[in-house]
C-alpha cells in the first residue's frame, strides 16, 4: 500500500498516519524528518544547508532523491505512507514519474478535511503545562487548577490562520490533480480518533 496523506495543521493527520502504518506494517515517511537526518549526517551540500537555514525551499529534485532512496529500504518493500510530500502538482508529477520507473504507482491519496473554524479552535485553545510538558485543551481537555500554562506562539490565532492559508493555497491544485487520477479520497476528520480511523480505513478499502 503506497499512500500519501494530506491535511491541514491540526487535522489529526499524524495520529491517523501512525494508526494506518501500524495496521499495514509500512513506514511513515516525513520529508521534514528525512531532510533533518540528511543534514545531520552531512549528506547535503553546504550551500543547500545554508539556504535551508535562511528559510529557502529545498529543490524538488533533492527531496525526490531522498524519497527514492528511502522507499527502496527493506521496511518499505510492502509500501509506505508519505507525510508532507507532495505539496505541489510538479512534485506530484515527479513522484509519479519516480514510481513509474519502478513499475509502481500510488494506491491512494487521503485528504483529511476539517472545517477551518474548528482547526483554529483546536489550536488556539491549546495550552502546555510548563512543568510537565503535558498538552491540554481549554474546551476538550481542560487542565487541572494547579497547571502552569503556556500559550505557544505558533498556537496564536494569527499564526494558525497564516499556516492554514498556506495549506489551502498549496492544495488548491494538488487535490484536483489527484482527483483526476481517480486516487483521491476525502475523509471527514471531525469526530473521535476512533470515528475518523474507521472512515480512513474505509477509504482505503479495509472496512
Amino acid at each position: 500500500m503506497r499512500l500519501v496523506f494530506v491535511g491541514p495543521p491540526g487535522a489529526g493527520k499524524g495520529t491517523q498516519a501512525r494508526i494506518v502504518c501500524s495496521r499495514y506494517g509500512i513506514p511513515q515517511i516525513s520529508t521534514g524528518d528525512m531532510l533533518r537526518a540528511a543534514k545531520a549526517e552531512g549528506k547535503l551540500p553546504a550551500d543547500l544547508v545554508a539556504k535551508m537555514a535562511a528559510g529557502a525551499l529545498v529543490p524538488d529534485d533533492v527531496v525526490i532523491g531522498l524519497i527514492d532512496q528511502r522507499t527502496r529500504a527493506a521496511d518499505a518493500a510492502s509500501g509506505f505512507l508519505l507525510d508532507g510530500f507532495p505539496r505541489t502538482v510538479p512534485q506530484a508529477v515527479a513522484l509519479g514519474d519516480m514510481l513509474a520507473e519502478r513499475g509502481q504507482k500510488l494506491d491512494r491519496v487521503l485528504a483529511l478535511e476539517v472545517p477551518r473554524d474548528l482547526l483554529i479552535e483546536r489550536a488556539v485553545l491549546r495550552r502546555t503545562d510548563k512543568r510537565t510538558g503535558q498538552i491540554y485543551h481549554l474546551k476538550y481537555n481542560p487542565p487541572p487548577p494547579d497547571a502552569d500554562l503556556e500559550h505557544r506562539a505558533d498556537d496564536r490565532e494569527d499564526v494558525v490562520a497564516k499556516r492554514l492559508d498556506t495549506y489551502e493555497a498549496m492544495t488548491a491544485e494538488l487535490l484536483p490533480y489527484y482527483e483526476r487520477l481517480g486516487i483521491l479520497r476525502r475523509v471527514n476528520g471531525v469526530g473521535s480518533v476512533e470515528e475518523v480511523t474507521s472512515r480512513v480505513l474505509s477509504a482505503l478499502g479495509a472496512e
